[in-house]
């Protein structure tokens, strides 16, 4: 049974090794619907991060965005990975959730032109796809880690948090 997340760590994706991470639940519910529309970047992140949400699926971009949203994330969405590229440098993310497959520019091409571009090549992306390619992880330059789908939203969360450099927050 392959692993639901994989964390690729290392300076950068392409000298790492395949780890996988077990995200501590945090107890978020799905929301069902957010709003499709584009945060207003900031000087300061408020809460734990940025987060570009990049999905070719609205109901899928938009759970995820919703979810993120209500644990404190400042959250943007792009509709395809074109989009992505044009909003990335002004949005200035954390970190990216993109989906593998999509129109017009597959989440792979997306990446690796996040990863040449001296405006976004830090940015953190995480890879959700229906199949986690086989063999060595580390073979792919592009991703700092991958999500299958279907996934748990508290384990995208905490995946999310983790590449974010935020710790979860404090139980009272």
């Amino acid at each position: 049974m392959q692993p639901a997340v994989t964390v690729l760590r290392g300076p950068r994706p392409a000298e790492t090794a395949a780890v996988t991470d077990a995200a501590t639940p945090l107890g978020s519910e799905p929301a069902q619907t957010a709003p499709d529309t584009m945060t207003t970047p900031c000087s300061k992140t408020r809460g734990p991060g940025r987060v570009l949400v990049v999905d070719d699926d609205e109901v899928i971009r938009r759970l995820i965005a919703a979810n993120l949203t209500l644990e404190g994330f400042d959250v943007a969405t792009a509709a395809d990975g074109q989009d992505c590229l044009e909003k990335a440098p002004a949005i200035a993310p954390d970190v990216i959730t993109l989906d593998l497959m999509m129109s017009r520019l597959s989440g792979r091409e997306t990446a690796l032109r996040l990863r040449k571009s001296p405006h976004t090549s830090h940015i953190k992306i995480i890879l959700i796809t229906a199949r986690i390619p086989e063999g060595n992880h580390a073979q792919d330059r592009h991703a700092d880690a991958y999500l299958a789908k279907p996934f748990d939203v508290s384990e995208m969360i905490g995946l999310v948090r983790q590449l974010a450099g935020r710790p979860p927050p404090a139980l009272t």
